[in-house]
């Protein structure tokens, strides 16, 4: 037992520089202490003393802020940093030196008896607020982008970010590329916090991309028309209507504008 706590804490300063000494990790982690708890409780849960080991996780979660069932299955040198909101069914199974940050859902998606939760390989980390549902697998050494949903398995290595998951990145990929992957990954790849401005979102770069196709077929349906017009042809006399992302960014802070101002009106003591 002593060795595993030992090696608990080990991992923590491993993968947090704000930890600093030994009786600060055994005091003042409670994602540490979630795990101990459900230890406990997990061992009465495979004695089938179900209500004493729903009890105990039940504590455990008034205490630390984090709900683990006492079925799930965790590996060793599993690190919760900061723990709050965190919520792992009974199904799940996690696996060695993996790392979850805070208000993060290891979910079912069926009421249906059975495995409904998933499964992580080695290493994987999960940024903070992310979804996972249902009976996945997520590969070994993936990265879970903060605030992602996955609801589809994900290959090992893999970096997933939005809303569904899709990914953004595979070491496949990268090495079959001339390393500009490589780059990107490095750049953007895992967000534990979600804090990066250009962070390549999928559905953003596709809209992206749209409106590029749109602005280049305007500009040959224009030459198209100013050719036959030449040609004594009479084409296209009315003017295209000009699409710019500004008028989308005014109408946006118009909305903010008019959303503060009614907040402002609003009288408490009506």
């Amino acid at each position: 037992m002593f060795s595993r706590i030992k090696e608990d804490i080990n991992s923590v300063f491993d993968r947090d520089p704000a930890a600093r000494t030994v009786f600060e990790v055994l005091t003042n982690y409670p994602g540490m202490h979630a795990i101990w708890w459900h230890r406990l409780s997990n061992w009465f849960w495979k004695k089938d003393l179900k209500l004493i080991a729903r009890t105990i996780s039940t504590f455990a979660r008034w205490l630390t802020g984090v709900e683990i069932h006492p079925g799930a299955t965790l590996g060793r040198r599993f690190f919760i940093d900061h723990g709050m909101g965190i919520v792992i069914g009974e199904t799940a199974e996690i696996g060695d030196d993996c790392t979850i940050y805070h208000s993060v859902t290891l979910g079912g998606t069926s009421w249906n008896a059975g495995k409904r939760h998933p499964t992580l390989g080695n290493g994987v980390v999960i940024g903070a607020g992310a979804k996972v549902l249902g009976p996945l697998n997520i590969g070994e050494n993936s990265r879970i982008g903060s605030n992602a949903v996955v609801v589809k398995d994900v290959p090992a290595g893999a970096t997933v970010i939005g809303i569904p998951g899709r990914v953004v990145n595979t070491k496949k990929t990268d090495q079959a590329s001339n390393g500009e992957r490589d780059a990107i990954a490095k750049k953007y790849g895992f967000d534990a916090y979600a804090v990066a401005t250009n962070n390549p979102d999928p559905v953003a770069k596709a809209i992206g991309r749209m409106l590029d196709h749109m602005h280049l077929m305007d500009n040959k349906v224009s030459e198209l028309c100013k050719e036959i017009n030449q040609l004594g042809g009479s084409v296209c006399q009315e003017a295209l209507p000009e699409l710019r992302v500004g008028e989308f960014v005014e109408d946006e802070k118009a909305a903010a504008k008019k959303r503060e101002e009614t907040v402002n009106s609003f009288d408490p003591e009506i």
